[in-house]
């Protein structure tokens, strides 16, 4: 089953996610449904990301005769506390409670992504024309949505590992819209005060907080860079796991509406630029 809820019999997500699955064969086979739907647009990169699963350890305690000898009240406090602690550590780390929004912007590499509306994904009108480009899509967007459904029960674990790979490819493109409007804009800017995007790499832009963006707004032809406003150039992510994210699902407008939207916020031009030297005399360039 693909949810990732444990509701209704349900798999719960740690148990979904508590083996490792075989990403490249995956993503080939989904490569080669995306080339039934659009050849143009299937080449090239390998968006989805390895996520960081782990299975919840066992909180049973051991079970006692009701003919043994009565636990005193320092033995019963310290069951009691070590119990309440394994429930706490168990909540913390099921995540039954979390949305799947919630759960795929916080895993490793995906620290660009901010969390979309569920308004937003609920009207069609934003989601014009993803149909077509996504595999699985309406079985992907009840994912996305929480929504309960039992199409998992019918298909194989294959499939089910494919939706999920749908579902991150669908939340990419409806991120890539969102982050346009007022709202994303808004999560965005959050985002960026927090430096979460990092800082550009170059030394004379004085650790000037950058944005994602997109060398191309055609899914897996390019991944993600970052823009440094102040040098206005684009670098690498320095974190390998933020470097494998599509980078069309940030697109190549982004930064740049998002830098005429919050006019205070574009840096001045670098005053300083590097000069190479040998023995102290600077470089005569013919």
């Amino acid at each position: 089953m693909y949810h990732h809820r444990n509701r209704g019999g349900r798999l719960s997500k740690s148990e979904l996610m508590g083996g490792p699955f075989d990403r490249k064969r995956i993503n080939d086979a989904l490569d080669k449904h995306l080339e039934k739907l659009s050849p143009s647009t299937s080449r090239g990169l390998n968006s989805s990301k390895e996520k960081e699963r782990s299975s919840v350890p066992s909180t049973r305690l051991d079970q006692r005769d009701s003919r043994s000898t009565p636990l005193s009240k320092a033995q019963c406090s310290n069951v009691k506390s070590e119990t309440d602690s394994e429930e706490s550590d168990l909540s913390g780390s099921d995540g039954d409670d979390t949305s799947w929004i919630s759960w795929f912007c916080n895993l490793r590499g995906n620290e660009f992504f901010c969390e979309v509306d569920d308004d937003y994904i609920q009207d069609d009108f934003n989601l014009c024309g993803l149909s077509h480009q996504v595999p699985y899509y309406d079985y992907a967007l009840d994912l996305i949505l929480d929504v309960e459904s039992s199409h998992g029960d019918m298909f194989t674990e294959e499939q089910n590992e494919m939706v999920e790979s749908a579902a991150e490819m669908l939340y990419g493109l409806i991120h890539v819209r969102y982050i346009l409007t007022t709202k994303g804009m808004s999560a965005m800017l959050e985002k960026y005060k927090s430096y979460d995007f990092g800082r550009c790499p170059r030394v004379c832009c004085t650790g000037q907080p950058c944005l994602p963006v997109g060398q191309s707004d055609i899914p897996r032809s390019s991944t993600v860079k970052i823009y440094c406003p102040k040098c206005e150039d684009i670098y690498y992510p320095r974190s390998k796991y933020q470097g494998n994210i599509d980078g069309a699902y940030f697109g190549t407008t982004f930064p740049h509406l998002f830098l005429m939207t919050y006019g205070h916020l574009k840096p001045h031009k670098p005053t300083q630029n590097y000069i190479p030297r040998v023995f102290g005399f600077k470089i005569h360039n013919p």
